[in-house]
C-alpha cells in the first residue's frame, strides 16, 4: 500500500472538453482534399491519438497522400486554435478540485497527446496553469500514447514511484498508456467526472488496496 502523492491529468476530455474541437478541426482540414474521419472511426480508433498518427493511419487505410501530412497538420492546428480562443474558458469544478488538491499537498501535472502550443494555451485559458507543477505534450516524448512514455517521464520528473501517482484518463489510448506506466488509474467519461469528490474517492481507494 502506497500513499498517493501526485495526480497526473490527461487534458482533452479530462480537463478540457475539447474532443469535438479536435475532431471538427481535423475534418475541416481533411475536407479541403476530399477526406474525412467518420464519427464512428473517431470514437473507436482515432480518439486520443496525435494528429500526426491519425494522418499516418489515414495514409495506410484511405490512401491519403503522405505529401499532404505537413500541410493538413498545420491547418488542423490553426483551426483548433481558433476553436480554443472562442470556446475554452474556466470551469469552476476543475479550478476548485485542483486548488483544493494542491492546498492538501498533492503535486499536480498534465500529460497530453496534444502539441505544446495547444497544451499551454488551453491551460492558460482554463485558469489551471497556476496549479500545475509542469505539463508535458507529445513533443516532449518520442512515442505518444498509447505508449506509456509520457507517463513514465512525468512520474520520473516527479521523483516518485508509479504506485504513488494517480493518473486521470478518459479514452482507450490514454488508459492503455496509464495502465502500462504502473500507476493507479482513474477512468472518467466526461470532464464533469473530474471533480474533487471523485478524485478524493479514487485516492482513498488506492491507499486501502
Amino acid at each position: 500500500m502506497s500513499k498517493i502523492k501526485a495526480v497526473i491529468f490527461d487534458m482533452d476530455g479530462v480537463l478540457i472538453d475539447a474532443k469535438e474541437w479536435h475532431y471538427e478541426a481535423l475534418n475541416k482540414a481533411l475536407g479541403l482534399f476530399g477526406y474525412e474521419i467518420s464519427r464512428y472511426e473517431h470514437l473507436v480508433t482515432y480518439d486520443g491519438l496525435p494528429t500526426a498518427d491519425k494522418l499516418s493511419m489515414m495514409t495506410l487505410e484511405k490512401q491519403l497522400p503522405k505529401g499532404l501530412h505537413k500541410y493538413i497538420n498545420a491547418l488542423k492546428q490553426e483551426y483548433t486554435m481558433e476553436k480554443i480562443f472562442v470556446n475554452c474558458r474556466p470551469l469552476f469544478v476543475h479550478e476548485y478540485a485542483l486548488s483544493r488538491l494542491k492546498s492538501e499537498g498533492y503535486r499536480l501535472a498534465v500529460a497530453s497527446n496534444s502539441i505544446r502550443a495547444t497544451v499551454d494555451i488551453m491551460m492558460q485559458k482554463a485558469s489551471l496553469e497556476r496549479y500545475l507543477e509542469f505539463s508535458l505534450s507529445n513533443q516532449d516524448v518520442k512515442k505518444a500514447k498509447p505508449d506509456p512514455e509520457i507517463y513514465n517521464v512525468a512520474i520520473s520528473r516527479l521523483g516518485l514511484d508509479p504506485s504513488e501517482c494517480l493518473i486521470v484518463e478518459d479514452n482507450k489510448n490514454g488508459l492503455a498508456a496509464a495502465a502500462a506506466s504502473g500507476a493507479n488509474v482513474m477512468k472518467v467519461e466526461t470532464v464533469y467526472d473530474v471533480n474533487y469528490d471523485n478524485i478524493r474517492k479514487n485516492i482513498d481507494r488506492c491507499e486501502v488496496q
